[in-house]
């Protein structure tokens, strides 16, 4: 008789979410679904309102990643008004999203990752937490986690007006420029970040690839999959968090698409599936194929990993050096280790602190020219950026004044939803045999989906015009008796 387990709720993630594993009567894995019970709704409630509000009240999608939404936002909002925003103001939100990274980035190695290969994957779930990884690492390590996403925190509440949920962005530019007593603030803690950063990379380097076990775990074939990758680029392919084209690259590395994020619906198709709020973006040119890897599927991924496997390179020195460090140590690229996605998380944070600080030293932002007025009637308009957990895509239709008629948000983790159920299946598969399951195994199939950091809050905000219902009625046995559905 099949068997069925599930983790709920799967746990170090943003939002909520559980697993259904099912095991035939050998007790194998038969197959595995990631299913995200949450509705947050974004689409359907910013209908009506005026367009310029959206990049405050889209950064309420989540708590964690607030300044991706208020980025893609600021950059959808200019587009619907046709407006050009100052050299200087596009550098300012450069250097807040910068920011954002190190905080956000910090947050998830140390307190979500790390304590899967600082601590151990099959630890002791009392100690496999932050507590654990400070217990490994040190109390003044842990102080400097704290102290250095506080910075982070202060430099986006500096420019924006709220750490969390920002209040700055406006159509052709910002609110309010910089100060120079700011900018200094500013540049001294974008120093400290800089080490910090560095002293991450010798964690990173100290904790896992020094651990052989945890190296094989990252190379072996059970948290592997193969797929096309996309991500945000500069001019010259490097790293770009704020601006740039949208760059695919296939399974062997070759680029097979490269276009405007204006042109994303060109390139990008949404497959619905009943058993989950979260859509599975695939490639149209493609097609969608179902829940497969491989060059002939139409499933890509996003996130650190597919960034710089995207990427000819990072675009400041220290990154630049860890980048081509990992890819002599994974054999080249593209790397389709899962796990690498840590490795690459870790580089991204060197890249935004060094950034930032390149930044925070430029005396434009320091100007008075902060905003272009918009003069030109609204339309629609499509803003992107790389999120922490990958692109994510803002699309805003309006009347002709300026009220929201339509929304369109392709999020980071729902780009990589499909990838996520691919690779929790894949890992369930390798690890459960005979229907043998300890919590220690269970929690290497969440490692599966930690490693793309998702954010479920983020990506379940479709709501259509009215809610799907399936009622299940069984009887005393647990015999199914009757199904009636609603769609």
């Amino acid at each position: 008789m099949t068997r069925k387990i599930t983790i709920d709720p799967i746990t170090r993630l943003e939002g909520h979410g559980k697993i259904d594993i099912f095991l035939d009567e050998s007790g194998n894995v038969e197959n595995a679904y990631l299913q995200v019970p949450e509705l947050r709704g974004f689409e359907r409630f910013c209908e009506g309102r005026p367009v310029e509000e959206l990049p405050r009240i889209t950064p309420k999608i989540c708590g964690v990643c607030p300044a991706a939404h208020h980025m893609a936002s600021s950059k959808a909002v200019d587009a619907v008004f046709h407006v050009e925003p100052p050299s200087a103001a596009k550098k300012l939100r450069e250097l807040y999203y910068a920011a954002h990274y190190v905080h956000s980035h910090s947050a998830h190695f140390y307190a979500l990752a790390g304590p899967d290969f600082v601590v151990g994957p099959q630890a002791d779930p009392k100690e496999r937490n932050i507590l654990g990884v400070i217990s490994k690492v040190g109390l003044e390590v842990g102080k400097e986690v704290i102290k250095h996403r506080a910075y982070a925190q202060q430099i986006q509440a500096t420019l924006a007006g709220q750490a969390t949920h920002p209040v700055w962005g406006l159509p052709g530019g910002v609110s309010k420029g910089l100060s120079e007593e700011e900018r200094r603030e500013i540049e001294e803690k974008a120093r400290s970040c800089v080490e910090f950063a560095k002293f991450t990379l010798k964690v990173f380097d100290d904790f896992v690839l020094q651990n052989k076990a945890y190296l094989d775990l990252i190379l072996g074939e059970v948290y592997r999959m193969t797929s096309y990758y996309m991500a945000v680029v500069d001019t010259y392919n490097r790293v770009n968090f704020y601006d740039g084209d949208i760059r695919v690259v296939d399974p062997e590395g070759t680029e097979v698409a490269r276009f405007k994020p204006a042109d994303y619906l060109h390139y990008i198709g949404e497959h619905v599936e009943p058993w989950t709020y979260l859509k599975f973006p695939y490639l149209k040119s493609i097609g969608w194929k179902g829940l497969v890897d491989g060059k002939d599927s139409g499933v890509y991924r996003v996130a650190p990993l597919a960034r710089l496997n995207v990427a000819d390179g990072m675009a400041t020195p220290l990154a630049q050096e860890a980048y081509e460090q990992m890819f002599r140590t994974l054999s080249g690229k593209p790397v389709h280790a899962t796990l690498a996605n840590h490795w690459a998380r870790v580089i991204e944070l060197v890249y935004a602190a060094e950034r930032l600080l390149e930044l925070s030293q430029d005396p434009e932002i320091t100007g008075d020219q902060v905003r272009t007025l918009p003069t030109e009637i609204p339309t629609d308009g499509v803003g992107a950026v790389e999120a922490p957990r990958g692109t994510l895509f803002h699309h805003y239709w309006t009347d002709e004044k300026g009220l929201v008629t339509r929304l369109n948000l392709i999020v980071a983790t729902g780009n990589n939803k499909a990838a996520l159920c691919l690779s929790i299946k894949r890992a369930a598969q390798a690890l459960i045999k005979g229907g043998q399951v300890s919590e220690g195994v269970l929690n290497m199939v969440e490692i599966a989906f930690r490693a793309y950091d998702p954010c479920f809050g983020c990506a379940t905000h479709f709501l259509p015009g009215q809610m799907p219902l399936l009622v299940r009625i069984y009887d005393e046995s647990g015999t199914l008796i009757r199904e009636i559905g609603r769609e």
